[in-house]
């Protein structure tokens, strides 16, 4: 959604609006003033060495400002082992904003930022009588070339004194009138760095928020049919990378479904998940679910629809019990289309399907698939040995599609051949056979 500065609601100049001194309980170098107080490393303390290996994150969804802004796209590393941190490389000065958490840096000269979400200490904010209203983000920028921090929010009707930034130091916590509020963004002057956050006062009205409905998919296990539908109810500004990651530590590994996630929900309000086909081998859970709006880093599930059944495609349909309004409503497509694959030539299939692969195989049918990719000579000796160094078994199957794709249709149809050999549940629901 584009940021209208035009739109913009004029605050008196930034200002900070409380400081404490004493309450370090929440800092990165936590306390013991205050049980249960957190300890976090500040990102002073990392160096360029701990982002081997960067790569490029998938985009934030509709949190665009005006086209003067330019988007980057941080790098960071794909080990699930690393602290999460994001790293942005600017060589001259300008707006730009980041397409994975969406915060903007107004960069006056060229700049290292180096940044992660870290979690809010909620005692320390309780005593303030604030609660979080996004993440809490830990920066640091040895150049100090940052002049302003654009930080998202996700209030339908932001007002002034609605909203705070929080900056959390070693040396305590203070709150700031932002300079700006936009339709999507706290706009704030910065001098140092540490962890800057969007806060609300904890009396504040539960005015309805932009939200996300995010699904996560686990196929069934041959032989059991069994699969599993994670669906989230979340506030719009968190980082999705970040819960992509913390799902996969919690709960395995499962498939995000690109499906459009945009809705607005009304905080402490309670609804209900419907699916089509109505069926008694779907079954969700819990029957009905109240939004939390402060869900900025706990990804827990809100509904789980399980499928006793292999099913395609399911329509799902959000309501307001109160009103039994439909908020949100979409069609899901579960599994790839038979029909789909059939019109594509063997590389695009492998293009088609390649998340689904990399994300369903397991470590037996890729090294039997390896096998058999060396016997025909689709694969080299020294490609061979390359997939057998990887220890994780996700990097191995995004080595192995991706470089037989590559080497065209003919070893393309080869592997998929392979594939409905050694593992044909996995290639039905694939779509390949």
């Amino acid at each position: 959604m584009a940021e209208l500065l035009s739109a913009t609601k004029a605050l008196p100049p930034s200002s900070d609006v409380h400081f404490s001194s004493t309450d370090s309980c929440w800092t990165r170098r936590a306390s013991s003033s205050v049980p249960g107080s957190v300890s976090i490393p500040s990102l002073s303390h990392i160096t360029s060495a701990a982002n081997n290996n960067p790569r490029r994150a998938a985009s934030l969804p509709d949190m665009k400002l005006q086209s003067s802004f330019e988007e980057f796209t941080p790098d960071f590393s794909e080990d699930d082992e690393d602290d999460g941190s994001y790293r942005f490389q600017c060589s001259c000065p300008g707006l730009y904003q980041c397409s994975v958490t969406g915060l903007v840096f107004d960069m006056e000269a060229e700049g290292d930022v180096v940044y992660r979400t870290v979690p809010w200490n909620r005692r320390l904010l309780v005593q303030h009588h604030k609660k979080p209203a996004g993440p809490l983000f830990d920066m640091e920028c040895v150049q100090q070339s940052v002049r302003q921090l654009h930080l998202p929010h996700c209030q339908i009707r932001p007002t002034a004194g609605s909203l705070a930034v929080a900056h959390v130091t070693d040396d305590g916590i203070k709150f700031i009138t932002p300079l700006k509020i936009t339709e999507t963004h706290l706009v704030i002057n910065i001098t140092g760095f540490s962890a800057f956050g969007n806060v609300k006062d904890e009396d504040s009205p539960p005015d309805p928020v932009r939200a996300l409905v995010l699904l996560f998919y686990r196929p069934p296990d041959d032989p059991d049919v069994t699969s599993i539908l994670n669906v989230l109810l979340l506030p719009r500004n968190i980082v999705i990378r970040d819960l992509q990651r913390a799902r996969r530590k919690l709960v395995g590994e499962e498939r995000f479904i690109d499906a459009s996630p945009h809705c607005k929900l009304h905080p402490d309000q309670v609804y209900t998940l419907s699916t089509a086909p109505e069926d008694d081998l779907i079954k969700v859970q819990p029957t009905e679910t109240e939004f939390d709006e402060e869900s900025h880093s706990s990804y827990f599930t809100s509904f789980q629809v399980i499928l006793k059944t292999v099913i395609r495609d399911i329509s799902l349909s959000l309501k307001d019990k109160k009103s039994s309004c439909c908020v949100w409503e979409r069609d899901v497509c579960l599994l790839p289309s038979r029909a789909k694959t059939l019109t594509l030539r063997p590389n695009e299939k492998l293009l088609d399907i390649r998340s689904c692969f990399i994300d369903g195989t397991s470590g037996p049918v890729l090294n039997s698939l390896l096998d058999k990719l060396l016997e025909k000579r689709v694969f080299t000796d020294s490609e061979r040995e390359s997939a057998d160094e990887m220890q994780n078994r996700r990097d191995k199957a995004r080595f192995v599609v991706d470089t037989v794709r590559k080497k065209g249709d003919a070893a393309s149809s080869e592997m998929i051949d392979f594939l409905c050999e050694v593992d044909p549940f996995l290639s039905r629901r694939l779509g390949l056979m």
